[in-house]
């Protein structure tokens, strides 16, 4: 009965750690605060570290070396990996994830704007109406887990 009891339990953590996967540093989901409350924490910080979950809207198609989370009013923030030491896997849009980093309000120039559209997969005619650098805050992950 010890046995049987045993490989139920190993089966279900098993199983467990199957349905999620870790990118870069070993983190866990304890004291993460969602993604749609960020911006409040910040409040008039231009830089703060987190732990962060949210849903993932769009990852970048080229290498997965960029991702966007969804945050309010239908906005998101990209999230990228410190030193692009670890990239996400490329189909992970819809899924929830929680990631630990540094955010920061930075403003992204119109060249990287658009190469981040281009590794996005948008057409030559949405990189062109890139005219505007961006301030919004961003994230630099250490570590992602993907649910």
């Amino acid at each position: 009965m010890k046995k049987l009891l045993f490989g139920i339990m190993f089966l279900g953590a098993s199983f467990m750690a199957k349905s999620q996967s870790f990118h870069g540093e070993q983190i866990s989901e304890q004291g993460a605060i969602p993604a749609t409350e960020l911006e409040t924490k910040m409040a008039t910080k231009e830089e703060m570290p987190a732990k962060v979950t949210g849903v993932v809207e769009s990852v970048c198609k080229t290498a997965g070396c960029w991702m966007k989370v969804k945050t309010t009013d239908g906005k998101t923030m990209r999230v990228t990996f410190k030193d692009y030491g670890f990239f996400v896997p490329k189909d992970i849009a819809g899924k929830t994830v929680v990631f630990e980093g540094v955010a920061k309000v930075k403003t992204t120039s119109v060249a990287m704007l658009k190469h981040y559209a281009e590794d996005g997969g948008k057409s030559k005619e949405e990189i062109a109406k890139i005219t505007e650098p961006e301030k919004a805050i961003g994230f630099v992950a250490t570590g992602v887990i993907v649910k």
